[in-house]
């Protein structure tokens, strides 16, 4: 897709929860083990920014920063060392900063109305979120019509068992998912298991 430079990276991108910061460096690592070089981290936990820190340790993984909702909430990650912002709707607010601090962004569209927005600030990719309850692979075929220039990386109800049929689409040149970084793992530092997920995932995405 014209324009693509966020999400031809990797085509899986895990989004993250991290109850603790000291998860961060070993998840990294097996998610590099396991052919995955970039990830989300979430400011869903007060651990988010710390575990973007942390992960500047490792230079191959691309780390970006999610539920980013509010303009200075873009300064905090950025500060912290994140490559690009992600967020579950579009803001204008949250995109000026972006762009004030030169770090990409990748804001979530649910409609063609989002989407006439997204198009409107010059963007080209998008998160689709949240996915499963937009129509899944035929939500987006029935918007990527219209909007010939437009990637997407869904998100929301993307699993191992259907990552496939999104990533068959011509618009879908990633998709994003929880399924190889549950909280569970984490919190067991079952990394392994981590890295055996990821591994799966990026072989069935090639596959795709």
């Amino acid at each position: 897709m014209p324009g693509t430079t966020l999400l031809t990276r990797c085509p899986v991108v895990p989004v993250v929860v991290v109850d603790d910061a000291a998860q961060a460096l070993p998840l990294g690592r097996a998610l590099l083990a396991g052919g995955i070089d970039v990830v989300e981290i979430t400011l869903r936990t007060r651990a988010g920014l710390d575990a973007i820190r942390a992960l500047r340790a490792l230079p191959d993984l691309q780390v970006c920063a999610g539920s980013v909702l509010v303009p200075d909430q873009v300064d905090q990650v950025v500060d912290a060392g994140a490559e690009f912002v992600v967020s579950p709707g579009l803001s204008r607010g949250v995109l000026e900063r972006c762009r004030a601090l030169g770090v990409p962004a990748l804001p979530g569209v649910a409609t063609a109305s989002d989407l006439m927005v997204a198009v409107e600030l010059g963007l080209t990719e998008v998160k689709f979120f949240p996915a499963g309850l937009l129509g899944g692979p035929a939500g987006i075929r029935a918007l990527a019509a219209p909007f010939t220039g437009v990637s997407f990386m869904p998100s929301g109800g993307v699993n191992q068992d259907n990552m496939a049929d999104y990533l068959a689409l011509p618009a879908v040149p990633a998709v994003s998912g929880s399924w190889m970084v549950e909280p569970a793992l984490l919190a067991a530092g079952r990394w392994d298991d981590v890295t055996e997920r990821s591994a799966a995932a990026v072989e069935r995405a090639a596959k795709a």
